[in-house]
Parts: C-alpha cells; structure tokens; sequence
C-alpha cells in the first residue's frame, strides 16, 4: 500500500538530524510526563520513534485518502447553505480520516490531550498533507491557531478551546478586510464592550478568510475607539457555536478549490480577549503569522514533491522518436534541477523548523524553572535566527513551488494543459503560495534587514567555519567566492545609503543570500548522506549562476537608472 512518508526517505533524514535529539528533551522537560501519560514517551530515542510511527500513519492517510480525493475535491469545491459552509465530500472525509487517527493538536501539550511533538514532525506531516492536496493542507495547517491560544491566551481560554481542536474542531485566523489586505493595520472590524452582558460584541465584515466557517476562530479587531493604526487593535477568540457570523460567500479561486476562502458578516458576536488590549497585530498576529509563513513553506515543498514525481512518472513514461523523452537532455536539464531546488528548499524548511523548536522550546521552559545564561542566550540566538529564516524560507519555497510546476507542467507537454493530468492542478494551486501569508515582496521587506545589517553574512559565516570532509571541500572554496560576491554586492548597495536604491535592489540581495545558505544546508546533509551530493553540484553551479547575474546587474545599475522605472 502506498505510503507517502516511507517512500521519501529525505524526511526521515530530516527527522534524524543530531540536533533533533536537544530538541526533543528541551520540548519533554527531561521527560516529566512518563508518569503521567502511558503514550509519553521515556527518552529521547523512544519520542524519536513516536514521531516516525506517526507520520507513518499520516503517509498512510495522505497516500490512500487524501490523495485519491484531491480531483473530485477541485471539481466539487464547498458551497454554502444558509449561511455556513458545507465541504467537499473529499474535504469532508479527509478531515474525518484525520480526526480519528487522533493527528490534531499533535504540537499541543498532553494536558489538553495533544501528543507533545516537536515542530519539525508536525511541519513534515503538514508537507505530507500538501504534498497529497494543497487545498486541504489549509484546513490541517489552520491548528497553527491553538499554538497562538496555548502561547498567549488564558488559563481558562486554554482549557476551553485547545482540547476541542485535539478531538478536530476546525480554526481560521480572520484578519483581512475589504480595505485592508496586507496592511492589517487598516482592520476596522469593530470591538465593543457590553457592560451588562460582560462580553467582547464583535461587528463588521472580514474577506478572504481560509476555511472563513470554522468552529474556532482568532480575529483581529478595533477595540480602541478613535484609533486608526496597529495600537488600536486587539485579538479576540470567537466561537462557531454563537451563530452570530455568517457566510456572505465562497470566493471562486483559481485554485486550491477545496480550500473555502469566505467573506464573513459579524453581528455582535461574542467573543473572549486573547491577551492583552492593544498588542493584537503588534506581538499575537505577527507570532501567528511566523506559524503560517513556515506552514505555508511546508505547503510549498509539498507541493513541489508531487510536481517533480509527476514530471519524472510523465518523462519515464511518454515515448516520442523512439525513446521515452527523459532520455533528452532538454528534459533531464530541467528534472535534476527540478530535484536540486525541491532538496534545497527543504533543507531550508527544516533548518528554520529547528530555530522555531528551540526558541519555542526555551520559552516554555522559562515558564517553570530559570533558565541558565548560556540558555537565554541560545533562546535568543534561536528566535533571531527564525526571524530571518522564515521570511527567507516563505520567498524561496514559494517561488519555487510555482517554477517546479510550470517546469512539470513543461514536460507533458500539451497533455499538461489539459485536466486529465494532476499536474494542472498542482499548476493552479502553486500560485497562490507567493501571495497569502504574505507575498514575496513582503517578505523581502521582512528578510532585507538581516542581509543590510550584516546577520545573513554572519549566518554564513557560521556555515563557513563548520568541519568539512576533506572530499567536499572543493565546494566549500565555491561557497566562500560565493560569500565574497555576495559581501561586495551588499557593500555596494548599503554603502550608497539610499533607502529607495536598497528597496529596489532588495530581493536580488535576499535571494543572493538564500542561494549561498541552502548551499551550506545542502553540503552538510551530503556530509551525512552521500546521496545528497549530486543534488548538491547541482544546485551549487545553478546558485552561482544565478547570484552572478544578480550581482552583475546591480554593478551595471546606478542610482540615477531608478528613474527609468518612475514612468508608466
């Protein structure tokens, strides 16, 4: 029976990383529970092997139910009926077949009836679920909710809400609005105090809302009167079973069709305050969109491994002059770099997946005991290095989930265009990953800091000085003219201490910077895996080329050129 964990062993690797071993035993608190819960594990070694169980079980699903559901699910969509939304019968089962497996909450603590993992096995089982229907892996990956409630809401919210979404209750962040897209500070969605009924009333309309009918929703909201900028708004829980929100509509969407994206009307709905007043966008909504932007890279290489094996079956299979075309170089160009990037990007998944572990890890600790100097430390070093990562992570993993598909959709050929191949499909649904969450542009502005302050180099660096088999170190010789390209590209474009000249010049200096990191990340899995090494050459003459180009047109352009980009 298929399995789409066991037959990608780049995930186990994943899951067997030496660091992974810290953080486990960080996340179980020297292993406490084991008196507690019969399912908790004893030692590091016995939660390793809790999570490869599992995330044989979520293959399972993934390869049996979800999968073969993705094409009836496009075609059917959801549709609403007085007011709520019904799912796909395929949505519908997939949820179910998740629900009973007990795969919810699987982050949450065991206290709420969660399974205590680590993020890195819930973010490979989220790229599971992508990987069999991108539409879907919305649905699952909106749990990200319950970690924002377990992180910042109250004892008595906690305890409320995070066993409903362990037992399968659906979430949805509602932030966007008619008038406030990316700028979130604009959110008018009004929050009023009820004196004599002691409740939030929330009023207003919310649009493009993922999975907007959920049982369990975080919204942010104007609780301040007379302000208009992020001071001004507060995040509130709010629960389905009030019946005071309706389904306006179902936007039509190019893609992910199973996916339900709403326009929301909220007529005094009752809801509890998450937090404190005024730090809603500010602290909770960007922590929550951390969660997000690494679900949605998870999402992408999800996406980007079931375009590859669609390429690959389709170039094996598809005879023309006499041979199956994987046989012509054209062909077999574009699918070792198409696996190249795939591996690549991956790497950087989980590397930003173990920064967010350990952070996360260490401020759960602080809870209960102090923790020791150099563990404030490496907290910090941690979080400062997901906050760099994630914007990173979220740009290429994206970008690429869209070039992978239009490069598999290239090998069928016509066959491609038409929809009685996945790979049409899986064409439209990448092409939403570079907008939500946040696009690309975005997070170039998130990232830039990183590479303008010197971080991203020093990041390098620490790569750089990392023992190298004495096989591989042709490589990293690359890899340090690389960093040396990369070093005068960025001097060139700071030195001139135009704020205009830098923003324009911004995404070359990122995607330069992402080139040379997952380079790094791919030498050091080769180091631990030979079969690493010919994704590696790849990926490492396509890098240097591309940041050759990068860095040749910032040395062409000067500052006065900005104004040939001013006319319209």
């Amino acid at each position: 029976m298929a399995n789409f964990y066991t037959d990608n062993t780049d995930l186990k690797f994943h899951l067997e990383h030496p660091l992974m071993k810290k953080i486990v035993e960080l996340k179980e608190k020297n292993f406490a529970d084991r008196d507690k819960y019969d399912y908790a594990p004893a030692d590091a070694d016995d939660a390793l092997d809790s999570y490869d169980k599992t995330l044989e079980i979520v293959g399972d699903i993934c390869a049996n139910i979800i999968a073969p559901n993705a094409e009836s699910v496009d075609h059917e969509g959801p549709e609403v009926i007085d007011g709520h939304v019904k799912y796909a019968r395929g949505t519908q089962e997939n949820h179910d077949a998740l629900t009973q497996a007990g795969l919810y909450g699987m982050s949450l603590p065991r206290e709420y009836g969660g399974l205590n993992f680590a993020m890195v096995p819930y973010v490979i089982a989220a790229e599971l679920v992508a990987r069999a229907d991108a539409g879907f892996a919305n649905i699952w990956g909106l749990q990200d909710c319950a970690e924002t409630i377990h992180e910042f809401a109250s004892k008595e919210i906690k305890d409320e809400y995070l066993p409903r979404v362990v037992a399968g209750e659906t979430c949805s962040m509602d932030l966007t609005e008619p008038d406030a897209g990316s700028d979130l500070q604009a959110v008018m969605l009004k929050a009023s105090w009820d004196e004599k009924q002691g409740v939030w009333l929330l009023n207003g309309v919310k649009r493009f809302i993922t999975n907007g009918d959920a049982d369990i929703k975080l919204v942010l909201a104007r609780s301040e009167e007379g302000t208009k900028d992020a001071r001004g708004l507060s995040y509130f829980v709010y629960d389905k079973t009030h019946n005071r929100v309706k389904v306006r509509r179902i936007e039509n969407k190019l893609g992910i069709k199973g996916s339900p994206t709403c326009e929301l009307v909220f007529s005094n709905a009752p809801a509890k305050l998450v937090g404190d007043r005024k730090l809603g966008l500010i602290k909770y909504v960007m922590s929550l969109m951390n969660g997000a932007r690494l679900g949605v890279g998870a999402q992408s290489i999800g996406i980007c491994e079931a375009a590859w094996r669609e390429a690959l079956k389709y170039a094996g299979e598809r005879i023309q002059f006499g041979k199956p075309i994987i046989a012509f170089p054209a062909i077999y160009e574009i699918l070792t770099l198409m696996k190249a990037k795939l591996q690549a990007t991956r790497s950087l998944l989980y590397e930003t997946s173990r920064y967010v572990d350990l952070y996360k890890a260490y401020g759960f600790l602080a809870e209960t005991q102090k923790l020791m100097p150099e563990e404030r430390q490496e907290q910090k070093s941690a979080q400062k290095a997901a906050d760099f990562y994630t914007p990173l992570l979220k740009l290429m993993s994206s970008e690429y989930s869209n070039q992978l598909t239009y490069d598999s959709l290239q090998i069928h050929g016509g066959s491609g265009f038409m929809k009685d191949y996945p790979i049409e499909r899986l064409y439209r649904d990448a092409r939403i990953t570079t907008i939500y969450e946040g696009t690309s542009q975005l997070q170039v502005v998130a990232a830039i800091r990183g590479v303008t302050t010197g971080y991203a180099l020093g990041k390098i660096r620490e790569y750089e000085s990392m023992h190298c088999k004495p096989e591989y170190e042709y490589i990293q010789k690359q890899l340090v003219e690389m960093t040396k390209l990369y070093e005068e590209t960025v001097a060139k474009v700071v030195q001139t201490g135009d704020t205009e000249y830098i923003d324009f010049h911004a995404r070359r200096l990122v995607e330069m910077a992402g080139h040379i990191i997952m380079s790094y990340l791919l030498l050091y899995d080769a180091q631990r895996n030979e079969e690493y090494a010919h994704s590696l050459e790849v990926f490492l003459k396509h890098a240097a080329a591309e940041n050759i180009m990068r860095s040749s047109y910032i040395e062409k352009f000067d500052i006065k050129d900005l104004s040939l980009f001013t006319r319209f």
